[in-house]
C-alpha cells in the first residue's frame, strides 16, 4: 500500500511538472462596443479582431489560458433608433489592444490524446489588461459633424466573461467557437466621459457617466496541440 503511494503521489508531481498538453492558436472574429453611442444590441459584432491564444491543459476539465487581441471598436449613432441620438451623429473609433489571463473550465472531460472525435461547451473567467485611445467629442451645431479631440493612450483592467463551444476532429487540432464579454474599468471608450486631465470637464460628459463600456468579441479559435503526453494514473 505505501509503495502504491508512492508511486501514486511521484506520478502525479510528474504528470503536474511535465506532463501537461499545450496548444497555440489564433482567434479569428469580430468585436463590437456597449455604452453611450450607437445600437442597443449586445452582441452585435462590425469590427474584425484578430488573436493569439495560449492553453495550458492542466487537466481534461480546465486549462490556464493566455491571449493576445486586437481589434478597432466602431460604432455610431445612426444604428440606434432613438432620434435625439440619431441626430447627435456621435462615432466610436477605438483602437483596443488587449492581453488575457485566466482559467478554462470544459463542462465535460475533454482528452485531447483521444483518436475520436469529442467536444465540450467551456467557460471562462480571468482578467484582462488593454489599452486604448483617449478622447473627448465637441459638438459643432445640428448640422456641422463633431471634432474628435485624442488626447493620448491610457491602460485599463477589464474583466473577462467568455462562453464556448470546442471539438477536436484530430488529436493535433481543436476548433472552437465563443462569444466573450468584457467589463471595462472605464467609462471613455466612446468619449463620453474624459478622464484624467479632462476628469473635471462636465461640458466634455454626455450619457450615463454612472455606468463603464462593455466590448464584445466573437468568433473562431483553431489551435495546435503539443507537449508530453500526461501520465494517467490508476491506483
Amino acid at each position: 500500500m505505501f509503495t502504491k503511494s508512492i508511486f501514486f503521489f511521484l506520478c502525479v508531481i510528474s504528470t503536474s511538472a511535465y506532463s501537461q498538453f499545450h496548444e497555440l492558436g489564433l482567434f479569428l472574429g469580430g468585436s463590437n462596443y456597449i455604452g453611450n453611442i450607437g445600437t442597443d444590441r449586445y452582441i452585435d459584432p462590425n469590427s474584425p479582431a484578430l488573436g493569439l491564444v495560449y492553453k495550458w491543459n492542466v487537466t481534461d476539465r480546465y486549462s490556464l489560458r493566455g491571449g493576445f487581441t486586437f481589434t478597432k471598436l466602431t460604432e455610431t449613432e445612426y444604428n440606434n433608433s432613438d432620434l435625439n441620438r440619431f441626430r447627435r451623429s456621435y462615432k466610436v473609433d477605438n483602437n483596443i489592444q488587449e492581453a488575457t489571463v485566466g482559467i478554462e473550465f470544459n463542462f465535460k472531460e475533454f482528452n485531447l490524446h483521444d483518436a475520436d472525435f469529442n467536444f465540450t461547451p467551456y467557460l471562462f473567467y480571468g482578467l484582462s489588461y488593454f489599452r486604448y485611445d483617449q478622447y473627448y467629442i465637441l459638438p459643432n451645431g445640428q448640422f456641422n459633424p463633431p471634432t474628435y479631440i485624442n488626447y493620448g493612450k491610457d491602460e485599463k483592467i477589464a474583466i473577462p466573461f467568455i462562453l464556448g463551444l470546442k471539438l477536436n476532429p484530430n488529436p493535433l487540432f481543436i476548433l472552437g467557437f465563443e462569444v466573450g464579454a468584457r467589463y471595462a474599468f472605464t467609462d471613455n471608450l466612446d468619449g463620453s466621459n474624459p478622464e484624467n486631465q479632462f476628469a473635471n470637464e462636465l461640458d466634455y460628459k454626455f450619457g450615463n457617466i454612472a455606468n463603464n463600456d462593455w466590448y464584445i468579441f466573437m468568433g473562431f479559435t483553431i489551435s495546435f496541440t503539443f507537449g508530453d503526453l500526461p501520465c494517467y494514473c490508476k491506483e
